[in-house]
């Protein structure tokens, strides 16, 4: 079974120039690659498609040509080919047209990364032997224990703080032991999850750190506007040593600040969604929820910002891999009608506006809470997907 750990480095000044030159290899090997196809292509287009193994071969002329590309990890570069043919590959495999031609990358991006398949070595409990970099400081290595590292990816967060993300195989996880319940999940808005039983669990609040991000945001916006200006009144005076935009470090400060809170409210939501998922796959053995496409609810413009702060997608992604993990089922249904339902006699009373969260059945007089009703009937559907599957069903 794969798995993803990642850990904190702390690698010193020459380290840091390293790896600033290891990113640059990957991203100075992509554009290579990357002109040298499309130029193949316009030249003679019957000529066949160039795959990762037949681009390697080109790494070794690369290397004598440019010989700062020896100071990489050669299975980064390697990597890199592998990641521009799966790009190429989606491309012309694409039939909606969303998937666009692969792009020359920037040095400007901010997270700088690079990933390898070389063998990297646990150096105690705070340190790490990675390939060309020697031994870097790490956040505790304690989890490691009796696990075989497939890939490594060293990045470099626009917070400006260094990470090392590994794709490890590790051993079939203990299973949780069963409690005989079955729930079903509406999510929402004010409330993430809203379960048939009538708990409600509520969505992450990240007004405090938006607000912050906020500020700096108009700080930096400000600063580097008054920094480009300098720059162009050097330039019209032609003085002798004209400044440049990355010589005034104000508005690079308020970049990472801004950049820092808003990783604060990515990693608290991910926390949270982590511990809220975990709590579920313990408490019951089959949850069903609504098989709900995020991407289309986030084209109305006047809820998209709050589904992307539920992060929904990530939520049922998170439920996926540790029902699968931990022996539990998760169904899918199709959340038509759900909240039109009344959940007690199965009469439909039409659509209702987003304002009117409780209503009575015209039919049996039954009063409901719109989202604990739509969680009934999601388990119902639940409930009758998983017995048409010939699957025992397990009680409350």
């Amino acid at each position: 079974m794969l798995k993803g750990i990642k850990l904190r480095l702390y690698p010193n000044r020459t380290q840091q120039n390293q790896l600033e030159q290891m990113f640059g290899n990957d991203r100075f090997v992509w554009n290579q690659m990357l002109a040298m196809m499309n130029e193949r292509y316009q030249n003679n287009k019957d000529l066949p498609f160039l795959g990762k193994f037949k681009l390697n071969y080109l790494l070794k002329p690369l290397k004598k040509e440019y010989p700062f590309l020896k100071n990489s990890d050669s299975s980064s570069l390697q990597v890199v080919n592998e990641f521009l043919t799966q790009s190429w590959k989606n491309f012309f495999q694409d039939k909606t047209g969303q998937i666009g031609k692969p792009r020359f990358h920037s040095r400007k991006y901010l997270k700088k990364s690079y990933t390898g398949k070389s063998i990297i070595k646990t150096a105690g409990k705070r340190y790490m032997k990675i390939p060309k970099l020697g031994y870097v400081k790490t956040s505790k290595t304690g989890v490691l224990q009796d696990v075989k590292i497939k890939r490594y990816t060293v990045l470099l967060e626009p917070t400006g703080k260094y990470y090392l993300s590994l794709q490890v195989e590790i051993s079939e996880p203990e299973k949780y032991s069963l409690t005989g319940k079955r729930v079903g999940i509406d999510v929402g808005v004010a409330d993430l999850a809203i379960l048939s039983n009538g708990l409600k669990y509520p969505s992450f609040d990240s007004s405090y750190f938006e607000k912050k991000a906020k500020i700096w945001q108009k700080k930096y916006s400000r600063r580097r506007h008054l920094a480009k200006l300098l720059v162009l009144q050097d330039r019209n005076k032609k003085v002798l040593c004209p400044r440049s935009l990355e010589s005034f470090t104000n508005w690079q400060k308020a970049q990472k600040s801004k950049a820092k809170y808003q990783a604060k409210a990515a990693n608290q939501r991910r926390d949270y969604l982590h511990k809220l998922t975990t709590h579920l796959v313990k408490q019951y053995d089959v949850i069903a929820i609504e098989d709900l496409k995020t991407k289309n609810l986030q084209k109305n413009h006047h809820l998209a910002k709050s589904i992307a702060n539920a992060s929904w997608r990530i939520f049922r992604q998170m439920l996926e891999y540790k029902c699968e993990w931990y022996g539990k089922k998760l169904i899918a249904v199709d959340p038509k009608n759900t909240s039109r339902i009344c959940s007690k006699c199965g009469y439909n009373s039409g659509a209702k506006p987003l304002e009117i969260r409780e209503w009575t059945c015209p039919k049996c007089q039954t009063k409901h809470d719109r989202d604990i009703n739509a969680a009934v009937n999601i388990l119902h559907k639940g409930s009758t997907k998983l017995n048409g599957q010939g699957l025992a069903m397990v009680t409350s």
